[in-house]
């Protein structure tokens, strides 16, 4: 292990800390509307109405039900819509709230929660502060640059955005609406992660040569057989800016309480396969380490063989390599440098040599943003304060600019040259025509 009191660390640029303590700063609440009495006044543990921020939620699939419970427990925010293209979902959230509301409040019932069919309607109601969404990945560059336009902030799950083209137009929304975006990449609110992270970044590996992110395979094009329609969706505005697609339960269930979650994340009609849904989650996380938020790889190089759903390797500009890769522990990242390697993922932090996972940071050190395993609450404390949150619009767009190109690659089988700071492709009309497509006029 290197001497932690000399500079000889892992060369990184960026190396701002971001503790949670300094992060927040006091500002005026003028900007985001909200006239905040002090607790001081009102009593310990007592909330005041101009204190709540009223949520509405879009897109109550499976995903809404946690992400409902998470911010029923925030006593600072409360949901008062939802809306879907299923009846059946808006039914299940509005009946979901309203009883967990009632619980909470020691009350028989509670009646203040509408539900929608088009998301438009949330955006039009001047009662509602913020929105999550939780619609499919083809969804969300669309909704949420509506409802920043609608005066709304947003949390939007990741992957981000779809397409690459939509992180660009969604970072300079958010610019321009003064509004506040937090992406759902909660791994960066859980301690392991972050502990991960400081000690990368601190140089306690040494300098780092290479990345091993093992997440799922790359997306396809859609092939699952046509079924009925049920009557309770609108399947035109389910499939929305995508094509028009076939029916079939697994894409989209009709109900919440089944076994799976729905398929529509293989496909790159409306989603990026699991190489978006796990990759803006790992890829994520390596950004974070290795100081790059604002900027990502320069050359993606995909393996000779055009069947392979591995072998993937990205060169940041420093020389670091990164590889999806399958290194035999489930979906995680392994971090290789010249004084060890640590692993991380959901169920495991662990290193080699087997204590240094166990260094304590110095003063000297960085410390990363510490959201206190909150991140949905960092999302509300940032509203209320005005300031940044943990995974701001950019940090979202840039890990999934990533997952973007990762397919891309896969895709054309050819080595691409990107410039981060330009985003788009060197020499290559084709790949730069994949980064937007054009959507379906569906109304």
């Amino acid at each position: 292990m290197k001497n932690k009191n000399t500079n000889n660390k892992t060369p990184m640029k960026n190396k701002a800390s971001f503790s949670r303590r300094s992060f927040i700063k006091k500002s005026t609440l003028a900007a985001t509307g909200f006239s905040i009495i002090p607790r001081f006044v009102m009593g310990q543990g007592f909330t005041p109405p101009s204190d709540k921020i009223n949520l509405g939620f879009i897109g109550l699939g499976k995903q809404s039900v946690g992400l409902a419970s998470r911010f029923i427990e925030n006593t600072n925010a409360q949901i008062v819509a939802g809306c879907d293209v299923w009846s059946t979902k808006n039914t299940a959230f509005q009946n979901l709230v309203k009883k967990q509301y009632a619980s909470n409040r020691k009350k028989e019932t509670y009646n203040g929660i509408s539900v929608h069919k088009e998301y438009k309607a949330i955006l039009e109601q001047s009662n509602i502060d913020a929105v999550v969404i939780a619609t499919p990945d083809h969804w969300h560059a669309i909704q949420a640059i509506d409802a920043l336009n609608a005066d709304k902030h947003v949390y939007c799950e990741k992957p981000l955005t779809h397409r690459i083209s939509e992180g660009i137009a969604l970072v300079d929304t958010v610019k321009q609406t003064g509004k506040i975006l937090q992406t759902g990449s909660m791994q960066r609110s859980w301690e392991n992660f972050r502990k991960a992270c400081e000690l990368v970044r601190n140089g306690y590996l040494g300098e780092i040569t290479k990345i091993l992110v093992n997440v799922g395979d790359p997306a396809i094009d859609y092939n699952f057989e046509e079924e009925p329609v049920p009557s309770e969706v609108n399947w035109n505005n389910w499939c929305g800016p995508a094509p028009l697609l076939a029916y079939n339960h697994r894409l989209a269930p009709a109900r919440n309480n089944v076994d799976f979650w729905p398929d529509w994340r293989l496909f790159k009609e409306t989603g990026g396969g699991i190489l978006c849904d796990w990759g803006a989650h790992m890829f994520d996380i390596a950004q974070w380490a290795i100081g790059m938020d604002r900027s990502g790889p320069i050359r993606y190089i995909p393996p000779t063989d055009r069947t392979a759903v591995r072998g993937l390797r990205m060169f940041y500009a420093n020389g670091i390599e990164m590889v999806h890769e399958d290194f035999g522990r489930g979906w995680g990242v392994r971090f290789i440098g010249s004084e060890g390697s640590l692993d991380v993922s959901r169920g495991y932090l662990d290193s080699n040599p087997k204590q240094l996972i166990a260094t304590e940071l110095n003063d000297a050190d960085v410390r990363l943003y510490d959201s206190e395993g909150k991140h949905y609450n960092d999302w509300l404390q940032s509203i209320a304060n005005n300031t940044s949150p943990l995974c701001d619009v950019e940090t979202g767009h840039r890990s999934a600019t990533i997952c973007n190109i990762a397919n891309i690659a896969y895709q054309l089988n050819e080595p691409l040259n990107w410039n981060p700071k330009e985003q788009h492709f060197m020499g290559n009309m084709r790949a730069n025509a994949l980064r937007s497509r054009d959507n379906r006029i569906f109304n």
